[in-house]
């Protein structure tokens, strides 16, 4: 789509009664978050379900974690769909390549905020992860590498993605066009810029990969390399937290790129050949992620201890039985729909929808299954079985962060394109 002298666009700049509405929504929700936390803030943890284990029978970690780790598993497939594209020049794929971008960094961005939602009070975790942290910690390791070097790259990568079409855009005059200049930063659109410009952009998605696999394993060892606990001490975290974050981060992708093809009328750019590719590669994703989960459950029927034995039962007919069986259904119905439509060739958006939505629910399952009883059902010491149910506090601060995300997204699609601009 040609820059016009009138119009940016895909929409920039102009507002229609139904954006009003939605970002309305998200307001309201990002509100609502931010009195929750300013709750916690005043009232202390009390106001939360989390406790310790143990003596108080409860879970310190809780809601918050789940949804960094999901947060952060989001962010896993859009950048790394971004950077395969630049890699091996995937052409059907380049025109979801920025909504792909923008989506790994609202998602990084949101985990950043629920890691300083559940440490309880920000400024003396700060002050003391500078004093007493240990780089060979994962803990240290999930901050530095996988929030914030993460982040680091995802906001670089967006900014060289992003120099041309605002060079481009900074020649229309309008509200918009300082942002636009300051974006640039002096780019000229031509051939020995486009070169220096992919060049650039090649070797800094050829280092995204790495940091990729490196980052969400890092974030599964914080969980596998705790010897005492049982449900976390094992081999299959790392590579398990890889292959969920991608079926989450695809699932997600799927969905906003067939609401933004509705929303800006993109049915020619963002046609059934972008869904094809998503579908495979949530599809291979997905059955691998479901072959871990059954040697997993495989290996504790029939070789748990005492305290696995407890664990297994809690979920498969305990208290977390629910969640544990409609993750298990959010993952298999996905699964069977993306086989049938790879087999016979025939792709359908709304199911591909309804399949992402599904994945989505069963990455928070997961997640929730993955932080919570092992704590309150997992211990080698002598301690009474625990409980923890979330409190309104935790539930409106994740909705916070939902509507905050939305809004951030929201935002960036009325003052930067959300696709590449064609040229003029």
């Amino acid at each position: 789509m040609a820059v016009q002298t009138q119009k940016l666009p895909y929409g920039i700049g102009r507002i229609s009664g139904g954006w009003l509405l939605a970002l309305l929504v998200a307001l309201v929700f990002t509100v609502f978050g931010g009195y929750a936390y300013a709750q916690q803030l005043i009232y202390g943890e009390v106001v939360t379900g989390m406790r310790d284990i143990g003596t108080m029978a409860g879970a310190p970690w809780g809601l918050y974690i789940a949804f960094v780790v999901y947060f952060e598993g989001v962010s896993f497939a859009g950048i790394a769909v971004a950077a395969l594209i630049r890699l091996l020049d995937l052409d059907h794929l380049k025109p979801i390549a920025r909504m792909a971008q923008v989506m790994t960094v609202i998602a990084l961005i949101l985990g950043g905020l629920g890691v300083i939602a559940d440490v309880g009070k920000p400024g003396r975790a700060f002050i003391n992860l500078l004093k007493y942290a240990r780089p060979g910690s994962p803990f240290f390791g999930t901050l530095t590498i996988a929030i914030l070097g993460f982040l680091f790259g995802a906001l670089v990568y967006l900014y060289l993605d992003g120099r041309r079409d605002a060079a481009l855009l900074a020649k229309v005059p309008g509200k918009f066009q300082g942002f636009y200049r300051w974006w640039a930063a002096g780019y000229q659109d031509t051939p020995e810029a486009r070169e220096r410009h992919e060049r650039a952009s090649f070797w800094l998605a050829l280092a995204i990969i790495p940091l990729l696999v490196v980052a969400h394993s890092t974030l599964g060892f914080v969980f596998g390399l705790q010897v005492g606990r049982p449900g976390w001490f094992g081999t299959l975290q790392a590579p398990g937290f890889l292959a969920m974050a991608g079926v989450s981060g695809l699932g997600h992708l799927i969905v906003l790129a067939a609401i933004l093809r509705k929303v800006y009328g993109l049915e020619e750019q963002i046609d059934i050949a972008v869904f094809r590719w998503l579908s495979n590669l949530l599809l291979i994703f997905t059955a691998v992620y479901v072959y871990f989960m059954v040697v997993e459950w495989l290996t504790s029927v029939y070789s748990a201890n005492t305290a696995e034995a407890q664990l297994l039962n809690a979920l498969l007919r305990g208290e977390y039985a629910w969640i544990f069986w409609l993750s298990v259904v959010s993952l298999l119905i996905p699964l069977v729909l993306l086989i049938g439509q790879f087999a016979t060739g025939k792709y359908r958006i709304g199911w591909l929808v309804f399949s992402g939505v599904l994945v989505n629910v069963a990455a928070i399952g997961k997640r929730f299954l993955v932080v919570v009883p092992s704590q309150t059902h997992g211990s080698l010491m002598p301690y009474v079985i625990g409980s923890y149910s979330p409190t309104w506090v935790e539930i409106g601060v994740v909705l916070g962060l939902m509507g905050l995300g939305a809004l951030l997204f929201m935002l960036f699609a009325k003052v930067f394109p959300i696709m590449e601009v064609e040229e003029v």
